[in-house]
């Protein structure tokens, strides 16, 4: 006999969540259900709860093959947050599911533009992309409905959340290596890659480099063997600042291409903007190796001397 649950908001969705874990979704939904009830019943405004809990709903019935209450569930969700990662993926999984590709495709371009790095947002555009393709011809992208554009508040409040919300995007960061590594892509692959590279290259040359990481991103998902399709990503992480994704794609690139000189330059300005002047100096050096008359890298090498006297 299941044990009695008592009847707060807190304690139902602990319960329900517990119930999920287990695969038990029927139960689960079910105490979604009365955690909603019950909390529309106080009567006192708590969207962030109420979507929670609409979202967290939208999960089991999606587990269990219900996408149409899944979708609606998360347009509840959506309506009382918007922007919120969890329901718009699970709405484009579900979206996905019935074969409505466009709005697929939209939630999953709406994700990326709040965090670049989910892999499973990225998988499901690269899994899109061919199902449009296929089905609307090379014109796929005219046929498409609106993307909303989305607020910098919104990016602002994700990335403000803590990092136990993030476990979306921290499980997966390692998915684009395992998924693309574990299997040899086809001729197709290869080609689709090259001109993901070659719009995020153009982008890149715009000065739109978070757009740029997603292309790249696109790119390596259908091949990651390319050594300057990491790198390039690399430059766009020195840009927007973000110097520990540019020490990771630089190392990727170093994999591939042990004489990238690219990426060893920027692995080592990554290097000196987070103050490991020996990692960076030991990176200047190698690049001089290849290329003794380099001119920036002897310019770097002189700016972190100074910084380490």
């Amino acid at each position: 006999m299941a044990p009695k649950v008592s009847d707060s908001v807190e304690q139902l969705r602990a319960a329900g969540n517990q119930n999920f874990r287990n695969g038990q979704y029927g139960e689960a939904s079910a105490l979604y259900e009365r955690a909603l009830r019950l909390l529309q019943a106080r009567g006192s405004a708590d969207p962030e709860e109420e979507s929670v809990l609409y979202s967290n709903r939208a999960a089991c019935y999606l587990k269990d093959g219900n996408c149409t209450d899944c979708i609606k569930d998360c347009t509840s969700a959506l309506a009382l947050v918007p922007f919120s990662i969890k329901p718009l993926l699970r709405r484009a999984s579900a979206y996905e599911a019935l074969e409505k590709y466009t709005l697929a495709y939209v939630d999953y371009k709406t994700v990326l533009q709040i965090d670049n790095s989910v892999a499973s947002a990225l998988e499901g555009i690269n899994r899109i992309t061919r199902a449009l393709m296929d089905s609307l011809g090379p014109e796929w992208r005219l046929k498409l409905p609106p993307i909303p554009v989305v607020p910098v508040s919104a990016q602002k409040r994700w990335n403000s959340l803590p990092s136990e919300n993030h476990k979306e995007t921290a499980k997966t960061k390692s998915k684009e290596a395992t998924a693309t590594k574990s299997r040899v892509p086809s001729a197709g692959d290869v080609e689709r890659a090259k001109a993901l590279k070659e719009e995020g290259n153009d982008l890149v040359k715009k000065g739109n480099h978070k757009k740029a990481i997603e292309k790249y991103s696109e790119s390596l998902l259908c091949s990651s063997l390319e050594s300057a399709t990491y790198s390039n990503r690399a430059l766009c992480h020195l840009v927007l600042k973000q110097y520990k994704e540019a020490v990771k794609d630089c190392t990727e690139a170093l994999k591939l291409d042990g004489k990238n000189v690219k990426a060893f330059y920027r692995r080592a300005q990554a290097y000196k903007a987070l103050k490991d002047y020996k990692s960076s100096l030991s990176d200047i050096s190698s690049l001089l190796q290849i290329e003794p008359r380099n001119g920036p890298a002897q310019k770097l090498r002189q700016e972190v001397n100074q910084n380490m006297n």
